[in-house]
């Protein structure tokens, strides 16, 4: 592995901000790598630095998993002692917000899983992060027409999370913000502020996980790395994400995510020209 200590703190503070703030960590991880002239991803080092931002996910939304994970079980006892249906199960909010975030990975895993074989070269292309990186930037300015009342879990259906789940899938090409483009579309599609941050950091949970093990196999054929400089990234990504993601929800229930639009503008058009 070519990578700095210095070099590694840095990538691992770029994906905690990036990871969760609406500007994309993939597209600012090719930019970064491409500045330290390092000529493709060190994939155990994406691994890394992907796993700090699940650790700060986890770490900040451990109440909401623990509800969801307590009402599966407990459902789970009621459906086998047959005092409970399919319908009671989809009417307990934190039981139905679970199996959504389960549904709406299924189109993100199909999309992934077709797109994992020319991953390195989409994600090699600092033109390609300029050009999404425009988007994004429309997306989130986009926001400011989203209205400002919403419904919770009991009117969230399927397909919205279906769709959701899609967009996600779509921001594997980098520069268009996973983040951003999930909570944007979950405001236009009704869900309420707070829901729809938590809807898309929970959903970011099997997305990242996924990606992980996918590029476990890689790793596994072998190759050189350090195991100082996976933790100073693994660590900075996982303070600096916990850090982030805390703003960003403050952001989200302000209504303020708009306010990213010309700093991805700005970048992209950097990206693109420069």
């Amino acid at each position: 592995m070519n990578l700095e200590p210095i070099q590694a703190v840095i990538l691992g503070i770029v994906q905690g901000l990036t990871e969760f703030l609406p500007v994309s960590s993939s597209g600012h991880l090719v930019i970064f790598q491409h500045l330290f002239g390092l000529n493709k991803p060190e994939l155990v080092f994406d691994i890394a630095v992907h796993v700090g931002t699940l650790m700060a996910v986890v770490i900040f939304f451990k109440k909401d998993l623990l509800e969801i994970i307590v009402a599966f079980i407990q459902m789970a006892r009621r459906l086998a002692k047959g005092t409970a249906g399919p319908a009671g199960a989809w009417a307990d909010p934190d039981v139905k917000l679970g199996l959504l975030i389960v549904l709406g990975s299924i189109p993100t895993a199909l999309i992934g899983l077709g797109f994992h074989q020319v991953a390195d070269r989409i994600f090699s292309s600092v033109q390609m992060v300029g050009c999404m990186l425009l988007i994004t930037g429309s997306v989130l300015w986009a926001s400011r027409w989203t209205v400002k009342t919403g419904h919770g879990v009991k009117h969230f259906s399927i397909g919205k999370a279906l769709l959701i789940g899609f967009v996600q899938g779509v921001a594997i090409f980098p520069g268009i913000s996973r983040s951003g483009s999930t909570i944007v579309l979950a405001l236009f599609l009704g869900l309420k502020r707070d829901l729809a941050a938590r809807y898309s950091f929970l959903l970011s949970l099997p997305a990242i996980s996924g990606a992980a093990l996918l590029a476990v196999r890689d790793v596994s054929r072998g190759g050189d790395f350090s195991i100082g400089i996976i933790l100073a990234g693994m660590l900075s990504a996982a303070v600096v994400g916990y850090l982030s993601l805390k703003l960003l929800v403050f952001i989200v229930n302000k209504g303020q995510l708009h306010l990213f639009s010309p700093y991805c503008w700005v970048i992209g058009g950097l990206a693109l020209f420069l």
